[in-house]
Formats: C-alpha cells, structure tokens, sequence
C-alpha cells in the first residue's frame, strides 16, 4: 500500500509534544482551514478504542470519516486508523522521538489504500499526495507554532490558568479555546442554554450570570456579540448591535467588580478597529482619537461598559480586531466564492486601507495579553503592514490564480445594504499594532501574501 511521510522538529521535548496531542482542543488546532472537515465528535482522549468522528463538509448532509485509536504508547506513540471514510484504508501513526530534554521530532507515517486499486491510484494518487503534503505542512507549522508559543509563556513564569471565554462557539472563540486548552489551561465556556461540565450560564439579555462558577476564576475573555456584517442596518438591528456589546461588557465588568479578589483579576473585551472611523491616510495607533460614525460609537460604548471593573483594579485590556482572515468565516469566507469565480474586483478606486489579521495571530494576541500583566487599555488586534483594499484585491487574486479586474462601484452594494456599506467597506483604517509590538508580540503573518497561502492552503510558486 502506499506510504507518506512527514516529520519536523519541535521545540520543545518529548513528554510535552505528546501531552500537546492528547489534551482537548488538538484536533481542532491541526484541522486545516482549506480542507473539508470539521470535528463533529471525539471521545476525549487518544486512548486505545477511543473514537472521532469528521463531517467532511460544511453540512449536516455531508460524508462522516470515523476513526478509532488503536495504539496509546505515551510519550513515544499513538495510532489510529479508519473505520469508514473516504479512504479504502487509512493507518495513521504519530511518532514522537526526542532531542535532548528541549526538543523532539514529530513523524506522521501513514499507510493507505484508495478505492478501485490500482485504478483508483492512478486516477487519484497524485492528487491525494499533494493533498497530504497540503494538510500535513499545515498541521506541522501550527503544532511547532503553538508549542513554542506556549513555550515562551512559560519563560515568562507563567503556568495554567483557569480562564472564562463569551462567544466560545464562534470563530474566534473557538479557536482561541482549542488553543487554550492544548496549551494547558482550564476554559469554561459561558453559555446561554442549560451548562455542561466545563461550562456555565449567563443572559445578558436579563442580566443574569452565575457569577459562583467564577469565583477561582483567573481570566475572562468576553468575544460575544451580535454580527455587524449579517444584513442591512435597520434601527433595531444597530440597537441589538450596541446593546449586544454594552450589556454583556456591562453584565461582566460589575460581575467582576463585586467579587473582588475571589473572582477574575483579568478582563479582555473584544472590540473592534472601527473605533478610529475613517482616517484616510493617516496612520492610526491606540493613542489616535474615535470616530464619529455608528461603529465608532459602538466601539468607545463598548470599551466604557467595562468601566466598573477597572475602577474595582480588575486589568482591562480591549483588543480593536480588524478583519480576521480565514475561509471559515469573516469577510474573507464571504469574498472566496466570488474571487474564485474570477468575478472579485476592488471596492470603489481602492485606496482604502483595509485593516485585516490573520486568526492565528488574533489568537496569539489574546494569549499575549493574558500572559502579559503590563498590557492594558486598547490594543491594535491588526497586522503591521496594512494594505490599500487594491492591493488586497491583486494579492487575494494573485494567490488564487484568478483575474479581478473589475471594480465594485459603490452604489450597487449600498442600494442593497444601506448605510452597512459605508460603515464597513469604504472607511480607510490604516492602524498599526503599535502596543502589541512594543510589548514583545512577534506576529505570525506580518505579510498579507504570507497569510493568505497558509490559511488557503496556497504554497508560492
């Protein structure tokens, strides 16, 4: 049968490469973001008979791959193998061998067949080996980025945390959890339904929060909110668009407050890069003054909400988030159906600035704030080199290998969507992430081009 391959070094030693693998949230961090496949069940360990299930679509109607664990050899191996999916067989060992007490080298081997035989291998072989050489690049780049970043926090003297994260299930806060989580940290995820295990209740709506489950708490990260870019702004939606936001700041930040040292000591609201408003050229910092427009206002109503508990010494810090770039989501999940097609083109001339970040790096700002005490107050969730939406336009193309030569006059899009467009398409933010930089954040994806070939799975020519 045929075999593949794929080993790199890790930064860090054998036991803790292992245990990076066998806690809650690794399969989510190695799933690749170009790839079908989402994980839809686990039994919650690499034990042996322990057993996975992937959707291999983005519906309820799509294909299941089961897999079951048949060897748990800590720290040296695990293997699983298929049990129905896409392959005729699918054998998969992760081999872990060390260097020293500081590093280790991850093997993935793999044995498989394809349907039809020989057939099968000489329609499809090719093809199924890019795209494993495709998924495991991937897998490997994020396992030694997550590992050294974990690494460099506990240099710092930190060690795990207990810590309570709002909007758990979207697609930040999803993987900031998967990320927590792998690195060692507890997470209790606030829900609004009836709470398992590692969760627990709130209702900003109501006012209502269990605020016992966190006492013994050491952070909270707040990312819920309503969408701003699910449909045309009428009245009630901007009301549920600020209420959403100032509520449940509100709601926690007093939660906070009343329970003092028992409770959380840290505090990290989302909040977005539409603060500034439209700057035009001007290059925009933390120390740079609001907006006027609607999202703006939402933005500094948002930020003061969490007032109570910094006046009661909880650490607050907000990260103003520019567009995350990844296909499962966001303005970029939105913008790939139509650039595939060839049909993608700049809004109006181009010459806004459209501040974007990359997830990882979303991610790893949210772990740098939490790992580092003397960050607080506003901090540019942005990559360094902001792009004209131009240039995003020719470099989205670029790595696609698709043509957008034709521009996207401003009066289609606000004719069906309103004032939203003005808001989100056309502003100019050229923020840099002045505060992240000088306290020691080094970014994943300074580069747009960099960014957008990993999250699409694109190498460069």
């Amino acid at each position: 049968m045929p075999r593949f391959t794929y080993a790199s070094r890790l930064p860090v030693g054998q036991e803790e490469a292992f245990a990076w693998h066998d806690r809650p949230g690794a399969l989510e961090r190695l799933s690749p973001p170009f790839l079908p496949g989402r994980v839809e069940h686990r039994d919650g360990s690499l034990a042996e008979g322990s057993r996975v299930v992937l959707r291999m679509g983005p519906t309820r109607l799509a294909p299941r791959w089961h897999a079951r664990h048949v060897t748990y050899d800590p720290p040296r191996e695990f293997r699983d193998v298929q049990e129905s999916g896409p392959f005729a067989a699918f054998d998969h060992r992760h081999l872990f061998a060390a260097e020293g007490e500081e590093a280790s080298v991850l093997t993935d081997d793999v044995v498989y067949r394809l349907p039809l035989g020989a057939l099968g291998e000489a329609v499809a072989g090719p093809i199924v080996r890019r795209q494993l050489t495709r998924m495991f690049a991937y897998r490997h780049r994020r396992t030694v980025a997550d590992l050294a970043a974990h690494a460099a926090a506990r240099r710092k003297g930190v060690t795990p945390m207990r810590i309570a994260i709002t909007g758990s299930s979207g697609l930040i806060g999803e993987a900031l959890t998967a990320f927590l989580t792998t690195g060692g940290h507890d997470v209790v995820r606030l829900v609004r339904r009836d709470p398992a295990d590692d969760e627990a209740f709130w209702d900003p709506a109501s006012g209502r929060i269990d605020a016992g489950a966190l006492r013994g708490v050491d952070a909270v990260v707040h990312l819920a909110g309503e969408s701003i870019a699910s449909g045309r702004w009428t009245a009630e939606r901007k009301r549920r668009i600020l209420e959403s936001r100032t509520d449940s700041t509100r709601l926690l930040a007093e939660t906070l407050a009343s329970l003092g040292d028992e409770g959380p000591r840290t505090l990290v609201c989302a909040s977005g890069i539409n603060y500034y408003a439209d700057g035009g050229d001007e290059v925009l910092t933390e120390e740079s003054p609001a907006g006027e427009d609607f999202l703006a206002r939402v933005c500094v109503a948002w930020e003061a909400a969490a007032d109570p508990a910094r006046e009661a010494g909880v650490r607050v810090a907000h990260l103003r988030t520019s567009a995350v770039l990844s296909p499962e989501g966001g303005a970029l999940g939105k913008q790939l159906p139509i650039f595939r097609a060839g049909l993608g083109g700049r809004f109006g001339n181009g010459r806004q600035y459209d501040p974007w970040i990359s997830l990882d790096d979303v991610v790893g700002l949210y772990h740098h704030v939490l790992t580092t005490p003397e960050v607080e107050g506003p901090v540019n969730a942005t990559a360094p080199n902001p792009v004209t939406n131009a240039e995003f336009t020719r470099t989205l193309a670029k790595v696609l290998r698709r043509p957008a030569v034709v521009p996207i006059p401003k009066l289609a899009p606000r004719l069906l969507l309103g004032e939203m467009v003005d808001g989100l398409l056309y502003p100019s933010l050229r923020a840099v992430p002045r505060v992240a930089e000088a306290t020691g954040y080094r970014f994943a994806h300074p580069e747009l081009e960099g960014c957008l070939r990993d999250v699409l799975g694109r190498p460069a020519a």
